[in-house]
């Protein structure tokens, strides 16, 4: 039996029946991370990945211990896991060594789970390909010409192919459910404030969310539920429990967003996602065509907004208190201030972060700000209005992930305005801080495509019931 092949449920009940050791299913694991030519992680925690699996065991044996304990995982590196490197996949950072556990992290390791490593993707999670990273593109598993997705590329990649039990990702604008659409697998980007980013590296303050990557809708819904709530270092997080929900398709309100099936779409992505809308018709929902006039300026509103808090967000990367400094490179003509920080930042941070940095650093400049980062405010508020009304008539949203399956290495890269319409599904759900889901609904010959639902604030609860339902007839 192949042991990286379970499920979180299946993986429990072997563990409960003493089939096989958490040592066992972590060596499984750790064997085919080193076979493997995906690129999907950027470093192997093995010797401590062991000593996690070992010490489950002990729990295991005394017969007290929960759903995850002795579970390996993947973690995306730009959460912090204390003594081991985090990159954010970037030069600046390549030697930084987090002084402390994410909330996330701690969560879990309460829970008696094994971290196997920290997984690639996009520098500073800045991307929509993988193709970012300063440490190598991570390959799709399904066909390794083509792109994983991004930003959390390796979270994604390494559960498609088995290569952790579970992964965390975070998703600013779509990456964590854009690279489960590119992946096959599911992706749940939680409502903002539902899981902690305390020890999570920011990019967007107002848009990051940390949420799990798993193999079907039980993983993802068993994860959630650990790794939510209020969180006395993250001041964004709500008084929020998870509580299943007892919703089912039968009478089901489904909205439609007619503004998502324009021109652009990929006619085989659009006829899967009919298809998948139809199998919900056929199980009792109710279709309801709604629109969200907005919509057109969602792409704008957010590439104004993300680069601003990143241009402030990165602001302390400056080659004096910690990261990649060029006082320490003898070679370098260190004249002034201004040098430390232009020769660092130059040689540290990557194309994307860059052209972010100055967009951003730009759009809050005097003269501009007003017409840019105000205006752009504004419209964010007319988002949140247009799904406010929505879902006064319907209960959940389905459309498309991406417009498209994924693309092949290198066809974007020197095109960004076309590399950015990668995210014109998912960044208005950002944009008003809603929960949305990456549900793998079929194929283009290899290449998964995935559904996207949305729910209203907070309601992850509704968004994982229907999305088990579904999973079955899908």
């Amino acid at each position: 039996m192949d042991l990286t092949t379970l499920t979180i449920k299946q993986a429990h009940e072997g563990l409960k029946d003493k089939e096989f050791a958490s040592v066992d299913l972590t060596k499984a694991y750790l064997e085919k991370i080193k076979k493997s030519d995906l690129n999907s992680f950027l470093s192997v925690t093995e010797d401590l990945a062991i000593a996690q699996a070992e010490e489950a065991d002990i729990k295991i044996k005394s017969g007290e211990f929960g759903m995850l304990c002795g579970i390996p995982y993947a973690v995306k590196d730009a959460i912090l896991v204390e003594g081991e490197k985090c990159t954010a996949a970037s030069k600046i950072l390549e030697n930084y060594v987090a002084p402390y556990d994410a909330t996330v992290i701690k969560k879990l390791k309460n829970q008696g789970t094994v971290i196997l490593g920290k997984t690639n993707l996009d520098e500073f999670t800045m991307g929509a390909s993988g193709e970012n990273s300063a440490f190598g593109v991570t390959k799709n598993p399904h066909d390794k010409t083509r792109v994983a997705g991004g930003s959390s590329s390796g979270s994604a990649a390494c559960v498609s192919a088995n290569e952790a039990g579970f992964s965390l990702g975070s998703d600013t604008g779509g990456s964590i459910r854009q690279p489960a659409s590119f992946c096959g697998v599911v992706g749940l980007c939680p409502t903002y404030g539902a899981v902690s980013r305390y020890g999570l590296i920011a990019h967007a303050s107002s848009f990051d969310q940390i949420g799990p990557f798993g193999k079907n809708i039980e993983d993802v819904r068993t994860v959630f539920k650990v790794i939510s709530g209020k969180d006395k270092m993250d001041a964004t997080t709500a008084e929020y429990k998870f509580e299943e929900s007892n919703a089912k398709l039968k009478g089901l309100k489904i909205g439609v967003p007619k503004e998502y099936f324009a021109k652009g779409l990929d006619k085989e992505v659009e006829k899967i996602i009919r298809v998948a809308i139809k199998k919900a018709e056929n199980e009792g929902a109710k279709i309801v065509e709604i629109s969200l006039p907005t919509t057109e300026y969602a792409l704008a509103c957010y590439y104004i907004l993300v680069p601003s808090e990143a241009s402030a967000n990165l602001a302390r990367f400056d080659g004096i208190k910690y990261g990649h400094s060029e006082i320490r490179n003898p070679k370098s003509e260190i004249r002034n201030l201004l040098s430390v920080y232009l020769k660092s930042r130059g040689k540290g941070l990557g194309i994307e972060p860059k052209r972010r940095i100055m967009v951003g650093t730009y759009c809050l400049s005097s003269g501009y700000y007003d017409a840019y980062y105000k205006k752009a405010q504004e419209v964010r508020q007319l988002i949140r209005e247009d799904f406010k009304k929505s879902f006064e008539k319907v209960d959940l949203l389905f459309c498309p992930v991406s417009p498209f399956p994924a693309f092949k290495i290198g066809e974007k890269t020197d095109d960004p305005l076309s590399m950015y319409l990668s995210d014109i599904y998912t960044v208005a759900v950002k944009l008003a801080g809603l929960p949305g889901l990456s549900l793998p609904a079929g194929k283009i010959g290899d290449l998964p495509v995935g559904l996207q639902i949305i729910g209203n604030h907070f309601e992850e609860n509704k968004i994982l019931s229907i999305a088990s339902e579904l999973e079955k007839v899908i």
